[in-house]
């Protein structure tokens, strides 16, 4: 089985070396390329087409989130996860925002930063648990700023494979547990995706989402 080609974006050299040697350990993913700032990132994704990037978000030159948002569009296939010391959730929405599909911490462990790896590979979203209060919370004041904007003059906007997945699910009305049950993932997972799935449609309940689902047509099952 061809392994997952990385490409890792950070501007401190030892930092980046250290992740490398955790990727390259792995038997099914490997580095194939290295980058200390934003433009050189957009440069490598266009030329190396990764698997996956994992990017820092502050950085010279070009940040992450802004590099993050033009390799989302230019190279839409490539998966990003944004890396940074900071739990805050601004940091959080902007790199949804930008297209990251997940954001992981420094200082977790060598095994969170390979198993989210392999969560976001196969379409799983990213997110610390300790930020999903403060992640709803933001949605919540979101949602109220948002009560008079215009759905239909607004495109659909992209969901992970998985994201559509549970996105076909609360149009039938089931619960996270028989979401998390039938897709054999965990309940957190189920929450995780739900509340990214909220935020990018900019739907207040469940049932709104479902209903502005089928409206952009991102319902695969409507029954």
């Amino acid at each position: 089985m061809a392994k997952a080609r990385i490409l890792l974006v950070d501007d401190h050299e030892l930092f980046r070396e250290g992740v490398a040697q955790v990727i390259n350990n792995q038997p099914d993913m490997e580095v194939v390329g290295q980058a200390d700032d934003g433009l050189e990132a957009l440069t490598m994704a266009h030329d190396l087409r990764p698997d996956l990037i994992i990017m820092d978000i502050n950085m010279p030159l070009s940040n992450g989130l802004e590099a993050a948002e033009l390799i989302h569009v230019s190279v839409p296939e490539s998966i990003i996860i944004m890396l940074t010391a900071y739990e805050e959730e601004e940091k959080l929405f902007n790199a949804i925002k930008a297209g990251a599909q997940g954001y992981l911490l420094k200082p977790s462990s060598s095994a969170s930063l390979v198993s989210g790896i392999r969560g976001a590979l196969e379409g799983e979203s990213s997110v610390p648990r300790n930020l999903a209060r403060q992640f709803l919370a933001e949605f919540s004041k979101l949602s109220k700023r948002s009560e008079n904007y215009s759905n239909e003059e607004d495109s659909a906007p992209t969901l992970t494979h998985r994201e559509r997945d549970i996105l076909d699910f609360l149009a039938t009305g089931a619960s996270n547990q028989e979401i998390a049950d039938t897709l054999a993932i965990g309940l957190q997972t189920v929450k995780t995706h739900v509340s990214s799935i909220l935020i990018k449609l900019q739907a207040k309940s469940r049932r709104q989402a479902a209903e502005l689902g089928i409206k952009k047509g991102l319902i695969r099952h409507k029954s």
